[in-house]
């Protein structure tokens, strides 16, 4: 599978003495990877002009209060009590400052996405219901032509409250009040739809000339229908069922926002081919990574943490051994 790769033009990334590598950068059967333990925002600035096909990432979707100054430690601070779905603690707290610090860090990146993107590559990012528009925003205001919204669907649990417990400990309240409102409340929960989808923004980078001109000069900027994920025409709902997901998760990756490698692999598919550069900023464990590898695509990474570094490292080192490994 991967020795089908020509010789990979991330060369000059990995030789580029001005990034700080943590990472040993390895190769298979002249395919090429690298991943670094890095900020983006800072490693990212190092990326020659037009030079990635395809960024497909799941930025932090910023728990209430964190700002610009993000790191693990002090998310596992913020969540060590309270669930997390899509970025949002579990319950009804959410402030509108959430969305406009994701928007003040967003763009910076933005700029740098569409700076390094090919003419007519493409930028998917995964989002969150209620900071969609901020992504969106984000790439929009830098020059992006936002596509489509994608939507990843799935089956998830639900986490509406009851107010049965609140009722029962209001002191204000006689026993027959409380019994009566607590039967005038049945059913009734806070305003939490269960879970089903997590949504993508699909971006552009302006084409340069028609698409087949686009496409003679820079080989991006159309999507490959051929690839389909249900057997039908590409679609913009994309549904992974939850079997699928468990058996790519066996592994004990720790972390929070894990995507399905099929998923990903789709999206890959869907809009590169063979032997182009794909980049994920937000490495995480190295589910982007594996699908680009798997899928004999060249793949550049950055994670910021080196817990998740190192186990992105150890499961696209795996791939040398079984190369059919989720």
């Amino acid at each position: 599978m991967l020795n089908n790769l020509v010789n990979s033009p991330i060369k000059e990334i990995q030789n580029n003495k001005n990034i700080d590598v943590i990472s040993n950068i390895k190769s298979y059967n002249n395919n090429y990877y690298t991943i670094f333990n890095e900020d983006c925002r800072k490693a990212i600035k190092k990326i020659p002009n037009n030079y990635i096909d395809f960024i497909v990432t799941d930025p932090p979707y910023f728990i209430d209060g964190m700002d610009n100054n993000w790191n693990d430690s002090k998310l596992n601070k913020r969540t060590k009590y309270s669930k997390i779905i899509g970025g949002i603690p579990a319950g009804m707290k959410f402030d509108r400052k959430q969305g406009e610090q994701l928007q003040q860090f967003l763009e910076p990146l933005a700029n740098e996405f569409f700076r390094i993107l090919k003419p007519g590559g493409f930028c998917v990012i995964f989002s969150q219901g209620r900071l969609y528009h901020r992504m969106a925003m984000s790439l929009d205001i830098v020059g992006f032509e936002i596509r489509d919204l994608m939507i990843w669907k799935y089956e998830g649990q639900a986490k509406a409250f009851s107010q049965d417990h609140f009722i029962k400990r209001d002191k204000n309240k006689t026993l027959e009040e409380k019994e009566k409102l607590i039967n005038e409340l049945k059913g009734f929960k806070t305003p939490q739809l269960k879970p089903q989808l997590e949504p993508m923004v699909l971006a552009q980078k302006p084409r340069e000339g028609t698409f087949v001109e686009n496409w003679e000069k820079y080989g991006v900027g159309l999507m490959n229908t051929n690839e389909t994920l249900d057997g039908k025409f590409p679609g913009t709902v994309m549904e992974v069922s939850k079997k699928v997901r468990n058996n790519e998760t066996n592994e004990k990756l720790e972390h929070m926002t894990i995507k399905p490698v099929i998923l990903i692999s789709h999206l890959i598919k869907l809009f590169t081919k063979k032997n182009q550069i794909v980049l994920d900023p937000f490495l995480g464990s190295g589910s982007h990574g594996v699908a680009a590898i798997m899928n004999n695509r060249n793949f550049i990474g950055f994670e910021i943490e080196e817990k998740y570094f190192n186990i992105a490292k150890k499961r696209l080192e795996k791939l040398e051994k079984e190369p059919s490994f989720f």
